[in-house]
C-alpha cells in the first residue's frame, strides 16, 4: 500500500489554522524554501491572476514537496487540461476559481481525480511519487487520497449553492473569495458587510455539515480575520509574498530617508 503524506489535510482535520501565502511575482524555486521559513503551510500558486508559466508553477511546485510546505496550483479556468497539467507537474491540489454550481463542481471532481472518483487520466513517473513505479491501482488509490481540491466561492449563487457543492465527495475545501463576492454583491471592499458575514455563515456551516474545510481569501486586517477565525475559517491565504515585500520596501525606504 502506497501513502502520499499531505500534511496541509492534516493540520486541517485536527483543527488548526493551515497558512497559505500567494505568490504573485516569484518565478524561482527558493520561494519554497523562504515561505516555509517565514512559517507558511501551503502555497497558493496563482496562474489566474498573473503571466506564471505552467512550467514555473510546476518547478516551484516540486520544490515546495521537498521543502514540507504543500504546493496549490489556482488554475485558470475550469478546462480539465489546466488542473491536470499542474498535477502532473507536481502540485498537490488545485484551486479552481469562480464555482458557482455543483454541476461545475462535479466536473472539476471528475477532471482531478483518478477512477472511481473521477476520470483522470493516469500519467507515470510523478513527482509525488518520488518519481517511482507502482502498480496502477495503489498509485490511483494514493493520489486521490492526497489530492487537494479547492472550490472558490466568490458569488451569491456559489453561497446559494455551498451545501449542495460541499456535499459532493472529491471536494475538501470550499475558499471565499472575499473581494470578488463583496463586487458581486455590490458592496465592494466591504469585509464585514452584513451580507458578507452571512455568506460565511452559510458557507462554514456546509462546510462542518459535510466534513469538509472553509476557506478564506481577500481578507488581511488582523481584526477581520479573527472575527471570521472565530466562526471557523481554518484554511487562510494570508496574503502574498509581493504584498510583503512591497510593506517591507516602503517601511525601510521611509525609516532610511528619515535618518536626514
Amino acid at each position: 500500500m502506497i501513502t502520499i503524506e499531505n500534511p496541509l489535510r492534516a493540520m486541517l482535520d485536527r483543527d488548526e489554522l493551515a497558512l497559505g501565502v500567494g505568490l504573485r511575482g516569484s518565478r524561482t524555486v527558493e520561494i519554497a524554501r523562504a515561505m516555509k521559513t517565514a512559517g507558511f503551510d501551503w502555497l497558493f500558486i496563482d496562474m489566474e491572476h498573473n503571466a506564471m508559466s505552467l512550467d514555473d508553477a510546476c518547478n516551484i511546485s516540486v520544490t515546495a514537496q521537498a521543502e514540507g510546505i504543500v504546493p496549490l496550483v489556482r488554475v485558470p479556468g475550469t478546462e480539465h487540461h489546466h488542473a491536470t497539467r499542474a498535477l502532473d507537474g507536481g502540485a498537490m491540489g488545485i484551486v479552481v476559481p469562480h464555482v458557482d454550481d455543483v454541476e461545475t463542481a462535479a466536473q472539476m471532481v471528475s477532471n482531478v481525480r483518478y477512477p472511481p472518483v473521477g476520470k483522470r487520466s493516469m500519467y507515470g513517473a510523478l513527482p509525488q511519487l518520488g518519481f517511482n513505479a507502482y502498480p496502477q491501482a495503489d498509485a490511483m488509490a494514493a493520489l486521490n487520497d492526497a489530492l487537494y481540491l479547492v472550490l472558490m466561492i466568490e458569488s451569491p449563487e456559489g453561497v446559494a449553492n455551498a451545501d449542495a457543492i460541499a456535499a459532493l465527495p472529491g471536494v475538501d475545501c470550499l475558499l471565499i473569495g472575499t473581494a470578488d463576492l463583496t463586487a458581486e454583491m455590490g458592496v465592494p471592499g466591504q469585509l464585514e458587510h452584513p451580507d458578507v458575514v452571512a455568506a460565511y455563515e452559510t458557507v462554514i456551516a456546509a462546510c462542518k455539515k459535510h466534513g469538509k474545510h472553509a476557506g478564506m481569501g481577500g481578507v488581511y486586517a488582523a481584526d477581520t480575520m479573527k472575527k471570521y477565525v472565530d466562526m471557523g475559517m481554518r484554511f487562510i491565504l494570508a496574503g502574498s509574498e509581493f504584498s510583503f515585500m512591497m510593506q517591507g520596501a516602503k517601511a525601510q525606504s521611509a525609516a532610511v530617508r528619515s535618518l536626514k
